[in-house]
């Protein structure tokens, strides 16, 4: 089993985590990973992109000229595909891109990322993600102390007032609950902070 450091938010060691092989250790499965990237991105597609067809164009509904003994083509409408300003044929209509993928899959790439993170030794297991202040020039000073100098995610099973306060003005920083985790965000971000319940809940879920 791997065993990582606990540490508290002044970078001070206060104990060890054994994590378990079968979530923190197991094989990156890469195929599994852009499945559930894939899925959570059509699912965020707003859908709302709409051609109008020949009947919502704006136009009379009057032939322009009479069928025969003109000389010139045949046509019913100014609405027409083939007129300019007509109508749109086969174009994009409101749709919900959203699918369904089996939660197997997406527990695979769940247990995937979070090895991936603990390969890159970007993953690092936080006592308690707590503040004693709202300011958010005391969460930087934190994040300098840890010497976070691109994107972090925090994952936490509540979320401290102190905290989303004093992150809500850092665009770098995320913040997600256990239970609502998903491997987007986890590749979304450089950096993962796990609280130790967090953890610990993480691996009682994840167990195959």
């Amino acid at each position: 089993m791997p065993k990582v450091e606990v540490v508290n938010l002044n970078r001070e060691k206060v104990g060890e985590l054994e994590l378990a092989d079968e979530v923190f250790a197991a094989r990156v499965n890469r195929a599994l990973l852009y499945e559930a990237v894939r899925h959570y991105l059509a699912g965020r597609r707003a859908g709302t992109h709409k051609t109008k067809v020949r009947s919502e164009v704006s136009g009379s509904g009057k032939k322009p000229w009479r069928q025969k003994g003109t000389g010139r083509a045949r046509v019913g409408s100014i609405r027409s595909p083939l007129w300019r300003h007509g109508g749109t044929v086969h174009g994009p209509q409101p749709r919900d891109y959203s699918y369904h993928l089996p939660k197997k899959m997406l527990l695979g790439a769940l247990r995937s990322a979070l090895t991936a993170k603990v390969a890159e030794q970007k993953l690092t297991v936080v006592d308690a993600l707590r503040m004693d202040s709202h300011k958010t020039r005391d969460f930087r000073r934190v994040l300098e102390r840890f010497e976070i100098d691109r994107s972090v995610l925090l994952v936490d099973t509540a979320e401290d007032r102190n905290l989303l306060l004093s992150r809500r003005n850092l665009q770098n920083v995320g913040f997600r609950l256990a239970r609502e985790v998903h491997p987007y965000d986890l590749l979304q971000y450089d950096r993962v902070w796990l609280s130790q319940p967090a953890a610990q809940r993480l691996q009682e879920a994840l167990r195959p």
